[in-house]
């Protein structure tokens, strides 16, 4: 690190500023890409699923490949992703305006609005073929939604489950289809695997240079904000990556 760098790091709590030792404090170059977007598409949310889907989807052209939570910072990334992969990708997200952001901006193939009443012969309609790569952020009634689609051979990817944080009891299909359709699941944490870090700059800066990559921002203002950003994320209540930018004289102080 210089003296005027700027920074990003994995241990940092919510707060205006802190003195570190440099350990797990990244350079990071605005030449590439704005700050924000380190912190999404360059940051851990781009990462997570860059990581999941070349780890665990292998998506191969012509897959289907469905994404849950696909307007959010993780889903968005994980979708166009599989894109580029050159998979037909279906992405389900909550309402007419975030559907609508994943068909014309992401370029999603189709989106399903997990809050419609015929949610699941929807979802079926988008995947004639069945799915061949799940994203999973959502868990709970989408992944049940998800689960009898499934091809054989199937791969999915548990990334997060943030409808069940905090239900108090376990829920989910039974395991016969993992037998019967061979199918592989694999979970992940991606603080397991910050070594590939490097190999990930390298694909998602050329692609966001491309344009290949987009990000939507949902930004609030001042630290004060955090926990109220923090729970419209959890209840998806927000449009994209959440971030709160700090308030500038807290910065100078």
């Amino acid at each position: 690190l210089r003296v005027g760098d700027s920074v990003m790091s994995f241990a940092a709590g919510w707060q205006d500023y802190r003195v570190s030792s440099g350990e797990k404090v990244f350079a990071i170059d605005e030449r590439v890409a704005p700050a924000t977007i380190w912190l999404s598409a360059l940051g851990t949310s781009g990462m997570t699923a860059w990581y999941g889907l070349r780890e665990f989807g292998q998506p191969r052209p012509g897959d289907t490949a469905l994404v849950s939570a696909a307007a959010g910072a993780v889903g968005s990334v994980a979708g166009q992703i599989a894109k580029i992969q050159g998979c037909r990708v279906v992405g389900i997200a909550g309402g007419k305006a975030k559907c609508n952001y994943v068909t014309g901006e992401l370029g999603f193939d189709a989106c399903v609005d997990y809050q419609s009443q015929d949610f699941a012969s929807l979802l079926a309609d988008a995947c004639p073929d069945g799915v061949d790569v799940y994203f999973e952020n959502v868990g709970g009634a989408v992944r049940d939604a998800v689960w009898p689609m499934m091809n054989n051979h199937g791969r999915v990817i548990v990334c997060g489950l943030i409808s069940e944080y905090n239900t108090t009891f376990e829920r989910g299909p039974t395991w016969f289809s993992i037998l019967s359709k061979r199918l592989r699941l694999a979970g992940f944490i991606l603080s397991d695997r910050m070594d590939t870090r490097p190999a990930f700059l390298e694909d998602m800066s050329a692609w966001y240079a491309a344009g290949r990559i987009r990000v939507k921002e949902d930004i609030s203002e001042g630290l004060k904000s955090t926990p109220q950003a923090f729970i419209r994320m959890l209840t998806g209540k927000n449009f994209g990556k959440t971030i709160v930018r700090l308030e500038a004289s807290s910065i100078q102080n």
